[in-house]
């Protein structure tokens, strides 16, 4: 998995970052699994995918593994879990987190898997496709290693949807601006295609869900938003001069009062290979 960011690069690239960075980004994650709002998004997940005992499910993107964890134990000793993630050094993060459960763990790319055709039952890919080149190729890989009958379930963010209140709206704007001129269009808006994209795939039983992020103070936006984050190095910022320091200042005051809030729609769609 690849968490919200403000600057996609560390993320997308993380074997080529310092070992501090790494360690920085891999604590990120972690404490992105553990908040209720993205724990929210993938309860619903979890549900639409319906892992069965005896199952052989692919975690594509897998980030430190805790889904996968999770994954295995509802598929329990008959199954298996195959955790895969583009980065050596967030796999090597996974095996040293390993509970015994049945995950096997490998690195990979999601949109040139050297795994067989039809080899799974499920798969779930959560916050991946917002960060390759071509979405729709990595999207017929994932198809390609499930057997007919089996579940594909994506997760992804629509940044598109991302929105505050408490601060004025011309600063907020200009920081989502500055955000969203780091991503391509395809990559803003990825998880409202992902209907689309299933159907135009010929899945049969497409689902969509919207699940929408909400949080109420700073420190629970800093999570999962780096552009709240004060601990995202000033150096990521293309902001003009005085605007993050603005930002912050306005963000903090809007904690104190208790009326910050930021918004962010997460889409979990589901469909079956036919």
């Amino acid at each position: 998995m690849k968490p919200a960011q403000m600057d996609r690069t560390p993320f997308a690239d993380l074997d080529s970052q310092p070992s501090e960075m790494t360690a920085m980004l891999l604590a990120a994650l972690e404490a992105m699994g553990r908040h209720p709002e993205i724990r929210r998004v993938r309860e619903t997940a979890w549900q639409a995918l319906r892992p069965r005992p005896g199952e052989r499910l692919l975690d594509a993107g897998s980030g430190a593994g805790d889904v996968a964890r999770w994954l295995a134990t509802k598929v329990g000793p008959a199954g298996e879990v195959v955790a895969l993630d583009y980065s050596a050094a967030t796999i090597a993060a996974a095996v040293q987190r390993h509970d015994g459960s049945n995950v096997r763990y490998m690195t990979g790319d999601v949109s040139a898997m050297n795994l067989p055709a039809g080899s799974f039952d499920g798969v779930w890919c959560e916050r991946v496709l917002q960060h390759v080149d071509d979405a729709d190729a990595a999207l017929a890989e994932l198809i390609r290693v499930t057997r007919p009958g089996g579940r594909l379930c994506l997760v992804d963010t629509d940044w598109e949807s991302l929105a505050f209140d408490g601060v004025p709206a011309r600063l907020a704007a200009t920081i989502v601006a500055d955000m969203h001129g780091r991503l391509t269009p395809r990559q803003r808006d990825m998880g409202r295609t992902l209907r689309r994209r299933l159907i135009r795939a010929r899945l049969s039983d497409v689902t969509a869900t919207p699940v929408t992020c909400v949080f109420g103070d700073p420190a629970s936006a800093a999570v999962v938003l780096p552009m709240v984050n004060p601990m995202v190095p000033e150096a990521a910022w293309t902001t003009p001069p005085g605007v993050r320091d603005e930002w912050f200042s306005y963000v903090d005051a809007a904690g104190a009062r208790g009326d910050f809030l930021a918004i962010l729609t997460i889409w979990v769609v589901t469909g079956t290979v036919g």
